[in-house]
């Protein structure tokens, strides 16, 4: 655990580069083979959603610092949960206490961003992705990368915890928001048992359906387990389940750079509903 808290105490920028682009190549290869789809324009898909790097790269360097800033800070002045709270002085079990803490404002997080008319323009950006694969992950407007951003920032100053933990969460974060989004799904045998705790593929799948409820569902970001307490998990069979968001289906807008960096200014577009049954409801 000391050699973990050696690593993790000093920042890894490029390390962090490495861990996205490294696990978008895994998730690539194995969807070259098992994918559920594979009638779609591979190259030209990633192409459109890498822009979105150039984009985001100086807001995450300036957030960045200010989370580091942050970090210091509560370690300076002992503050946040982790500092105020006894009972955390084991290495691992503050590392775990502190990823179900931040996983579970990113839950909070994420309903927010589907619920503010506001926050949904920007995060429609990254829903209307007719095609979920590894390279989706990268599918982010910089508005919301702003407020995704500003957010973990507040959450990191609440929690309080030392700069390898957060860290050491990030790596983690990273690699499985790159697995859930991939173009292919678990066994179900698989996925039953370790879909209990965590979000799978299968699941995430579910979120990026095109209509409701299912799109407001299955919000974890790690963890599955704050969907099944506060009732916001579903599951969808794979042939019914269809990529993208029902107000944003044409191909001239939701591969469009330019649509889709303008997307957040215009009109509100309310998603109509469906049942279970996968019939529309008007």
């Amino acid at each position: 655990m000391n050699s973990i808290r050696e690593y993790f105490s000093s920042e890894h920028d490029f390390h962090r580069v490495l861990l996205l682009v490294g696990s978008i190549f895994i998730c690539w290869i194995i969807e070259r083979f098992a994918s559920i789809d594979f009638n779609y324009r591979k190259w030209r898909h990633l192409f459109t959603n890498s822009f979105f790097v150039l984009t985001a790269a100086p807001i995450q360097f300036a957030l960045g610092w200010v989370m580091v800033k942050t970090i210091h800070w509560d370690n300076l002045h002992h503050f946040g949960f982790f500092q105020m709270v006894p009972g955390f002085s084991n290495p691992l079990v503050l590392l775990i206490s502190t990823i179900i803490f931040l996983d579970f404002f990113e839950y909070v997080y994420h309903i927010l961003m589907h619920k503010i008319k506001m926050f949904w323009m920007f995060h429609l950006v990254h829903h209307s992705d007719p095609v979920v694969d590894s390279s989706t992950t990268l599918r982010e407007h910089p508005g919301e990368t702003f407020f995704r951003l500003s957010a973990t920032a507040f959450w990191v100053f609440l929690a309080g915890a030392p700069f390898w933990v957060i860290l050491f969460r990030q790596f983690i974060q990273i690699a499985a928001n790159v697995f859930v989004h991939s173009n292919f799904r678990l066994p179900e045998k698989i996925d039953k048992y370790l879909g209990i705790i965590f979000i799978t593929p299968n699941l995430h799948h579910v979120h990026h359906h095109y209509k409701q409820p299912y799109t407001d569902s299955n919000y974890g970001d790690i963890l599955s387990v704050w969907d099944r307490f506060f009732g916001t998990f579903r599951k969808l069979e794979v042939k019914k389940t269809i990529f993208g968001i029902d107000s944003c289906m044409e191909p001239v807008e939701n591969s469009n750079i330019k649509n889709l960096m303008s997307i957040p200014f215009g009109d509100y577009r309310a998603p109509s509903k469906e049942n279970e049954n996968n019939e529309v409801i008007l």
